[in-house]
């Protein structure tokens, strides 16, 4: 992102996602409006995370896109409502009950020491062979994690040992995120 996002594009990048999901499960599609702000028309990776009755309902999203931001947003509302493995669609029963919290991510870097890693600041990508787990930065702040409890953990989400990230074959990415959400 070559600049922070103002609060009146978060409004409008929550909104979007609100309706998508809204328009998905009722309608069975949705279609955002075209957006003319610069900073909407971007290629930013984003995660949308849903929350219902202040736990995690539901969270995907992509570190790069070929979409526009607004269309992302859109796209991975979608996705975090009704294709996380982790738990069932939401439905319309569902419409009325839920928060939502969008990360627009910045490029990964590769980094060969933990040293780098900033708890608060960084977010996780972890790569070892066919595995991989990624967990965004408000993460280890909401659970008071320090650098070492993070890769570890990371590690777990991946489906690897704890200590997987200590491998010579590991490889280790940092991002940052702006990080905003609607009002529980």
């Amino acid at each position: 992102m070559d600049k922070e996002l103002t609060d009146k594009e978060k409004s409008i990048l929550l909104k979007i996602a609100r309706q998508a999901i809204v328009d998905y499960v009722t309608k069975g599609e949705a279609l955002p409006e075209p957006r003319e702000e610069k900073s909407l028309n971007q290629r930013n990776g984003c995660f949308v995370t849903i929350k219902q009755n202040g736990r995690l309902r539901g969270c995907i999203g992509n570190f790069q896109s070929e979409r526009p931001l607004f269309k992302e947003v859109a796209e991975m509302a979608i996705s975090s409502a009704t294709r996380d493995p982790r738990f069932y669609p939401l439905g319309k029963e569902d419409l009325d009950n839920f928060s939502l919290e969008i990360s627009v991510l910045s490029p990964l870097k590769k980094i060969d020491d933990i040293e780098e890693i900033e708890v608060g600041r960084h977010g996780i990508y972890l790569e070892k062979g066919f595995y991989r787990g990624v967990l965004l930065p408000q993460v280890a702040t909401e659970h008071g994690w320090d650098r070492t409890t993070f890769l570890k953990q990371t590690c777990i989400k991946a489906g690897l040992p704890t200590h997987a990230w200590q491998s010579e074959d590991a490889e280790i990415y940092i991002f940052s995120a702006q990080i905003f959400s609607e009002q529980e």
